[in-house]
């Protein structure tokens, strides 16, 4: 398997190499079980994260990164969109979002006294990697659906349009890559 060398909050990692079309991988980044990589990552968006009053991220690959940058911060709560609902989940606020990782349209839900928590505060939007921006929107929707002002935009790595934007803070720029493993963007 083709993989790409990077450094990533001081961290040197290998990521895969993983075919999302025939003409475009991306390198495939995870945290789940990586404790160091998600502590220095959590640690270097906190040195770049505006005020906030909560950071919400989308289920799944930002859960770690969340929880870790409000245990540094010494948050008592962070919040979570759950791309199903839950039993236990009531006055249940969705939007739909589409991902480069994710073949079919899914839908993202806060539960109801999580939304009334936002309403009026100032919101930090987190996750791993951003690529086209889809799942962020449907986390800015949330927010916005909950009343919330969007405090940032913040993620371990930018991928192709994200690295462009100005409204995201990022630690590094993750490439595309061809079949051959060659960045291409």
């Amino acid at each position: 398997m083709l993989k790409h060398t990077m450094t990533i909050a001081g961290l040197e990692r290998d990521l895969p190499i993983c075919r999302v079309t025939d003409d475009l991988y991306i390198g495939a980044f995870v945290i789940f079980g990586d404790c160091e990589l998600t502590t220095a990552c959590a640690s270097e968006l906190l040195k770049k994260a505006p005020a906030y009053d909560y950071i919400i991220t989308a289920e799944s690959k930002g859960i770690p990164l969340a929880q870790e940058m409000a245990r540094l911060a010494g948050d008592a709560k962070w919040l979570l969109a759950r791309k199903g609902a839950k039993l236990y989940m009531q006055d249940v606020v969705c939007v739909e979002v589409k991902s480069i990782t994710t073949a079919a349209v899914q839908k993202l839900y806060l539960d109801g006294h999580d939304a009334a928590l936002m309403k009026g505060k100032k919101i930090l939007i987190v996750d791993d990697v951003i690529s086209t921006g889809e799942s962020l929107h449907a986390l800015e929707e949330l927010v916005k659906a909950a009343g919330g002002e969007i405090a940032g935009r913040m993620t371990i790595l930018a991928e192709g349009e994200a690295q462009e934007r100005e409204d995201i803070v990022y630690l590094e720029k993750l490439p595309l890559f061809n079949a051959k493993g060659e960045i291409i963007g």
